[in-house]
């Protein structure tokens, strides 16, 4: 397991202008969706305030364009709804004032979000359509299994994501990150004396502990679901992996025995565990798995999760990183700081000067 930083699966400057910007804009009501004017670039554009509901009053006006009340609310939503399944009998009191609170960091976000598109408005920055799948394959190709994308449709519809939105998504977050690259080039560079700086100085990071690589078979003995005597259920387990440990002894498959019997998520890939370091498994199984030599079986090791037969296949001595192997990742890592903080001043430069108008106060 690496401690240096892990290289993002996304580029770093969509990473920093979701985390920023909100890429991921607010979902739209079907209303909304209807009555949405989009740009050539792909960006929403402003649409006049002629609704009299509460919903569409404006909430506040950035440079002529009014943010109304829904698009605070539609931001907000999913917070709200999350508090009130999980504290229904939370009191007035306490959630008010974090509602108010939610409303201005909504409001925020909306205002900068405003100033970001504005700017990209004026450039004329267009994505494709072929950008937009081209980035949203790259995205998914972050998973362990590769999709094609009718199976990312199905993957999003099953979270209740529609594909569309998705893709709009997507398309602000390549207009965004397009247009921030031409202001932060040649002034967010990182040089090989800063990365190798950062090394020394961050010794910890870059140590990498003693590792093992192993597999188990897991045979469980909770009777809960099946009403069976739990004392009988446990008697059961334990028969059933002392036979599975003799036919290794005998021989037999382990990869093969743990895809047929192991009960953990493991067992597709024969129980194979992959590397990990003391202190990220249950203490029981760790303290047997690192007594063992590459290549040797347990004895039966019961933990809370049930019966394990554990065969260590790897091991790496505790290490340091050096500079030469860490190099890419410190430098992205770096970039990405400096990137992130050229987006924020630019922000708060663009609001600095921009006209922002509340009508009814914050």
């Amino acid at each position: 397991m690496r401690t240096w930083p892990r290289r993002l699966g996304i580029p770093a400057a969509l990473a920093i202008l979701l985390a920023l910007v909100n890429v991921s804009c607010k979902p739209k009501s079907p209303k909304e969706a209807g009555a949405e004017k989009t740009s050539a670039g792909g960006l929403p554009a402003e649409a006049n305030d002629t609704s009299k509901s509460d919903a569409d009053k404006v909430a506040v006006t950035v440079n002529g364009v009014n943010i109304t009340e829904s698009d605070v609310q539609s931001l907000i939503k999913p917070q709200l709804d999350m508090i009130a399944a999980q504290s229904k009998q939370l009191p007035p009191t306490m959630l008010e004032p974090y509602k108010k609170q939610l409303r201005e960091q909504a409001l925020e976000q909306l205002i900068r979000s405003a100033l970001l598109d504005q700017k990209i408005r004026d450039a004329n920055i267009v994505v494709t359509d072929e950008e937009v799948i081209d980035k949203i394959r790259e995205i998914a190709s972050d998973s362990p299994n590769l999709l094609s994308l009718e199976e990312i449709k199905k993957q999003l519809e099953q979270y209740g994501q529609d594909f569309e939105k998705v893709k709009q998504d997507v398309r602000v977050g390549l207009l965004r990150n397009r247009f921030m690259e031409v202001q932060w080039q040649g002034k967010t560079d990182v040089t090989e004396d800063e990365a190798r700086k950062y090394h020394e100085q961050n010794p910890k990071r870059f140590e990498m502990p003693e590792q093992i690589r192993a597999s188990h078979i897991l045979i469980k003995f909770d009777a809960a679901d099946s009403g069976t005597d739990p004392n009988e259920a446990k008697a059961k387990a334990r028969a059933k992996t002392e036979g599975l440990l003799k036919q290794i002894k005998e021989g037999a498959d382990f990869a093969e025995l743990a895809k047929t019997n192991s009960a953990c998520p493991s067992a597709p890939g024969g129980g194979d565990l992959g590397f990990f370091p003391r202190g990220k498994t249950t203490p029981p199984f760790e303290k047997v798995a690192f007594e063992l030599e590459v290549g040797q079986v347990s004895d039966i090791v019961e933990t809370e999760y049930g019966y394990h037969v554990i065969k260590v296949t790897g091991h790496k001595d505790a290490s340091v990183v050096s500079f030469e192997q860490a190099k890419q990742e410190i430098v992205d890592q770096l970039t990405q700081e400096k990137q992130a903080k050229f987006v924020e001043e630019y922000i708060t430069s663009l609001k600095a000067h921009a006209n922002i108008v509340f009508p009814f106060g914050t």
